[in-house]
């Protein structure tokens, strides 16, 4: 299964499902009426550049070759510069440019290579994509999981890398819906006798760039849990129903701030005068 191809279909994923419960009519807008981005983040590209760093790391580590820390830094700098150069649609937050951040980001992977534990795990699959059904939901649920190992016990490990500006709490990692469905997926796609460990493996950005890994684990009830609120999304999308959160603190670096103001303050969103 190729990921892009699976997002050609009506689908959700964790992400449009958390992304429905944090702001329904966020979902509408960038899911079903599609709506241009009034701007990219340079959080999201910056995080995709670094995704796409890693999946080449892992993909050479896959056949038995380590890329030194030197070419790591060349692959960031040559992917860095197709993901953003001379584009100005990326909004840059605080005082970051295209070229700050290409600086950090030689640091931020620096943290990460040096602190990198040298576990010997066997590499299964690496950005697995999948597609499965869940009950009462008739469409299917897609993703892809950055890296799935086996330890020498046969315990499977399934690992999703992230990019982010703290720390993360051991309660921000024990209730990630992401992590869960990665689970159910596994489970649903051969690994449903094996135990199973989940794992965020994320790429610090504070001052001094950080590298934490944090370990997880999800019973047969957080599964129950969310696909029946996958149910409970998939009806209200199917009934039509979307609420804007314009409490949410998301709501600064919302790509649809201005989409969501002209809704809320009477005037509809013209779709079509925006394309």
């Amino acid at each position: 299964m190729v990921l892009s191809e699976l997002r050609q279909q009506p689908h959700l994923s964790a992400s449009s499902i958390g992304e429905y419960v944090e702001c329904s009519l966020l979902f509408k807008f960038g899911r079903i009426d599609r709506l241009p981005m009034e701007f990219k983040s340079d959080a999201l590209e910056f995080g995709t550049c670094i995704h796409r760093v890693l999946e080449q790391f892992y993909s050479a580590r896959m056949i038995g070759e380590k890329i030194l820390l030197k070419y790591v830094h060349e692959i960031f700098e040559s992917t860095w510069t197709a993901i953003a150069a001379d584009r100005d649609d990326i909004r840059y937050s605080n005082d970051n440019d295209f070229k700050s951040l290409l600086m950090y980001g030689k640091d931020l992977l620096t943290a990460w290579y040096n602190k990198l534990p040298d576990d010997q795990f066997t590499i299964l699959a690496i950005e697995e994509a999948f597609s499965f059904t869940l009950p009462g939901v008739p469409i299917p649920i897609i993703g892809a999981m950055d890296l799935i190992e086996e330890d020498s016990t046969g315990t499977i490990i399934i690992t999703d890398f992230k990019t982010s500006g703290r720390a993360y709490s051991k309660d921000e990692v024990d209730q990630n819906q992401q992590l869960t469905m990665y689970q159910i997926a596994a489970k649903r796609n051969g690994y449903d006798d094996r135990e199973i460990l989940l794992r965020f493996d994320t790429l610090v950005k504070t001052k001094t760039p950080k590298f934490e890994q944090y370990w997880t684990t999800r019973s047969e009830l957080d599964e129950r849990r969310l696909i029946k609120i996958a149910a409970q999304v998939w009806d209200g999308i199917s009934k039509g129903v979307f609420v804007a959160n314009d409490t949410s603190w998301k709501c600064k670096g919302c790509a649809y701030k201005q989409a969501c103001d002209e809704y809320l303050e009477g005037e509809e969103y013209d779709q079509a005068s925006n394309q």
